[in-house]
């Protein structure tokens, strides 16, 4: 790996290219395993360099714009203040919805331009997915509008409006607190731009800004505990639904790309049997169960011990964790939602940790956080096909909705995408191609599907390949999610983004004829079953086969299958000749 190159292949591409496409990616992931994606080091310098403008931008612009802080040079004494925390938040969701944080640059296969965001959701003609179109009026269709152009215009006004505004007056605090108004305005805007696109909704992480938001519209008194309680839910709700065989997939892969731990060895260690048998080992297992106790305990020390030695046990035990995951730089890149929850756990525990519990006294606000920080995270656990795993608050559990999708290679079928779609960017194999010859790119493609392939549900979408097309070698496979952050211009994990809904708006602009574009989908594992719901469609004639894969069948494959590329599956419906949807005859 060199500053700007990447990691050479790992293979002869010529030899490569003449191998089956699952035995194409068992080398690449085999080279995962331990040397990661290869990404150059500028890359991370890039990132480093995001960070620092994120970080130093938003303690400039607070401690200038803020009556009564006093400027940048004393902040180390008027950090504390409840009006620091406020527009931290608001500064740190703008930034998000703006398309600078998560799921930005080349980390997610963003290379020109390098941001999505504001270069889609200003842009009338691009893609939205509306979430309940059926049953919200003034909702359906697929194009951006002038409307939710303006909707989103609103969303950033609104936010910078309360970063520049001067504070109101607080009991309690000095400087002052948030104007209330203001902020249910800026959340007014949210709600009815999640209505009509729930992408730049989700991008805006509603599910932690949001909820702190709902805070900064009651009494003051009431934001340290309350917040306090948000974010015990947010590292409760991730533990509880790490609580799977999907979850040491997950952490294996993430150690595996780390860039600061270049140890061959160590990085072996995490596999049964480098490079045959890349099941997760003792040790890869144990990591991961490790940080989730970590994740459960440490936040109910925060939660119950206000004050004294274990208080502050668990608030250096907290930020070194979250360092962790930083450090490990994950490929959705969520590193300024570590770097808040470090500030916030110095604020909120380390300095407010003894706050009484009873300044939480309002029984609206303990409702309101009883339905967004427990009950949707429930439901999105037990029925995920309902709730996106952001809200759910899923993170990093390797229980994830995910697809691939398969584009007729003689038919041109992925060009069609992309000329017939409005973006700010072309496909990712295009993007790939102005840094590299064809060649390269398409390797680099076929690197992200065995990143893909090293988690649990990917063994599946590679064994439900024959299900999907006769000859896979016919087709391009990509990643869903690649995909979305093309035609959406975000993407983080979220396979809601690439489901159905996203099928028939792309055939609405593209009109593929059948058999043009394939695409393999799965959702979630719910938390009470062993198994996953998977649908295969054709972008023209619709639903081809759908049915279920058990969680066993794949924690005890290779990436690649193994032997054989035979994958069991139990179809509860396919399509006739006729195109009709029907059960299979019992044998």
């Amino acid at each position: 790996m060199g500053f700007i190159a990447p990691a050479a292949p790992p293979v002869d591409i010529e030899e490569w290219k003449r191998l089956p496409h699952l035995q194409r990616i068992k080398p690449l992931a085999q080279d995962w395993a331990i040397n990661g994606f290869g990404t150059p080091h500028f890359v991370y310098l890039l990132y480093i360099v995001k960070l620092i403008v994120y970080t130093g931008g938003g303690l400039l612009l607070i401690s200038a714009t803020t009556k009564g802080l006093g400027g940048l040079g004393s902040l180390s004494s008027s950090w504390t203040e409840p009006i620091v925390f406020q527009k931290a938040v608001v500064w740190t969701m703008l930034w998000e919805v703006l398309g600078l944080g998560a799921g930005s640059m080349p980390l997610t296969l963003r290379f020109s331009p390098m941001i999505g965001g504001v270069l889609y959701w200003l842009r009338p003609g691009t893609t939205r997915l509306p979430p309940w179109p059926g049953r919200v009026p003034l909702t359906r269709g697929t194009t951006r509008t002038l409307l939710d152009v303006a909707l989103y215009a609103g969303l950033l006004a609104s936010a910078v409006y309360l970063l520049l505004s001067n504070p109101s007056p607080a009991a309690g605090a000095a400087a002052g607190r948030l104007d209330p108004t203001a902020v249910g305005v800026l959340l007014a805007f949210g709600i009815l731009l999640g209505l009509r696109d729930k992408v730049p909704f989700l991008a805006a992480r509603a599910e932690v800004y949001g909820n702190l938001m709902i805070l900064f519209l009651f009494p003051l008194n009431n934001l340290i505990v309350a917040a306090q309680i948000v974010f015990v839910c947010i590292w409760w709700g991730a533990a509880s639904s790490k609580l799977n065989r999907h979850f040491p997939f997950v952490v294996t892969v993430m150690i595996s790309n780390t860039p600061w731990n270049r140890s061959r060895s160590a990085k072996r260690r995490l596999w049964r049997k480098h490079p045959e048998d890349l099941l997760p080992s003792a040790t890869g297992a144990l990591a991961a169960h490790m940080g989730t106790v970590m994740e459960f305990t440490l936040p109910l020390l925060l939660l119950v011990s206000r004050g004294g030695t274990l208080l502050e046990i668990a608030v250096v035990g907290m930020i070194i964790f979250h360092i962790h995951i930083f450090s490990t730089f994950p490929l959705a890149v969520p590193l300024e939602w570590n770097v808040f929850m470090i500030f916030g756990i110095l604020f909120l525990f380390g300095h407010y940790g003894s706050t009484p519990f009873s300044t939480l006294d309002d029984p609206l606000l303990i409702a309101i956080l009883a339905v967004t920080c427990v009950g949707i995270p429930v439901l999105g656990n037990f029925r995920p096909e309902k709730i996106s795993f952001l809200p759910a608050m899923r993170y990093y559990a390797g229980n994830w909705a995910t697809s691939q999708w398969l584009f007729r290679k003689d038919s041109a079928a992925e060009e069609k995408l992309d000329s017939s779609i409005v973006k700010a960017a072309p496909i990712a194999v295009e993007q790939l191609m102005k840094l590299y010859d064809r060649d390269t790119a398409e390797l680099l493609m076929y690197k992200g599907l065995a990143f893909r392939s090293m988690h649990a549900h990917g063994r599946a979408l590679n064994g439900l390949l024959s299900h999907a097309v006769d000859d896979v070698e016919q087709y391009h496979v990509r990643e869903g999610e690649v995909l979305a952050g093309v035609v959406l211009g975000y993407n983080f994990g979220d396979g809601h983004f690439h489901n159905e809904q996203l099928l028939e708006a792309v055939q609405e602009k593209c009109n593929f004829a059948e058999g043009e574009l394939r695409v393999i989908m799965i959702e979630s594992q719910p938390a009470h079953v062993q198994r996953q719901h998977y649908r295969i469609h054709d972008a023209a004639s619709g639903l081809i086969e759908e049915g279920y894969v058990k969680v066993a069948d794949m924690v005890n494959r290779q990436p690649w299958l193994g032997e054989s590329s035979a994958f069991p599956v139990e179809v509860i419906g396919e399509r006739s000749s006729s195109r009709q949807l029907v059960a299979p005859v019992a044998q």
